[in-house]
């Protein structure tokens, strides 16, 4: 049976850095290269002690900092694990729903609010809306595999939907049956610390690091119709941008 050490590597003792960050290193490296991937348990403090010759408050520190980067997650009573995380491709406009299923995860959601109302005047700048223009506006959790994901807030113009229960799960189905799905959209990414609603709601600590993701969408003859912020856990969410020089 092959060993841990022999799947992720062997620290090097004449290197002038610290164990633990030697141990974090194979660890991550495993990770980003798929050696190790989600769901894939982390031997016991006391077997890595023993495996790689080091005491067990080296192979905790280096546990603990990898849980921080969202690399490993601890499950009580179970162990520690590789976490989940899914890559999100910036260069396709695509739905949270597409996006979970491209990845085999199973999407759901869990509302917190629809509603139907007057274009507020950040909606109306956002969307390019005269004032007293009829919305609709939709709030909800998104999960992955039953795992929280993201906190969506999303208005979109009257005129797309025939009424709010025309969304059941995917918005942008519902807005595709419509004829009014976007074909284009922009998006502005910025890093943030959560406030102590969207942590309470996201089941992560206050301060978290996560992302704010704002999209405005737009059908084919340059109308905005989608106005989305959302605030993606950052321990469980990568951003992907496919770059070229052309």
């Amino acid at each position: 049976m092959t060993s841990f050490s022999d799947r992720i590597g062997l620290l090097q003792e004449d290197l002038r850095v610290p164990l633990y960050l030697q141990l974090q290193q194979l660890v991550r490296q495993a990770i980003q290269s798929r050696l190790l991937v989600q769901d894939d348990v982390i031997p016991a403090e006391r077997d890595l002690a023993e495996e790689y010759g080091v005491s067990r408050i080296t192979v905790r520190k280096a546990i603990d900092g990898l849980a921080q980067e969202g690399l490993l997650v601890r499950r009580r009573g179970a162990g520690t694990f590789v976490a989940a995380r899914v890559d999100k491709s910036f260069s396709k406009l695509s739905s949270f729903s597409e996006d979970m299923m491209a990845r085999g995860r199973r999407p759901s959601s869990e509302w917190l609010s629809k509603s139907v109302g007057l274009v507020t005047p950040e909606e109306s700048l956002s969307l390019g809306l005269s004032p007293g223009t009829r919305v609709y506006r939709f709030q909800r959790m998104r999960f992955a595999d039953d795992v929280p994901m993201a906190v969506e807030y999303s208005t979109i113009v009257g005129h797309c939907l025939p009424n709010l229960d025309a969304v059941v799960d995917s918005l942008y189905s519902a807005l595709e049956a419509n004829g009014c799905r976007p074909v284009r959209a922009l998006q502005r990414l910025r890093a943030m610390h959560f406030p102590s609603d969207q942590s309470k709601r996201l089941g992560v600590e206050t301060g978290h690091a996560g992302l704010f993701i704002e999209r405005r969408g737009f059908l084919a003859d340059g109308e905005a119709v989608e106005f989305t912020q959302s605030y993606y856990r950052g321990d469980a969410y990568d951003v992907v941008a496919e770059l070229n020089a052309s």
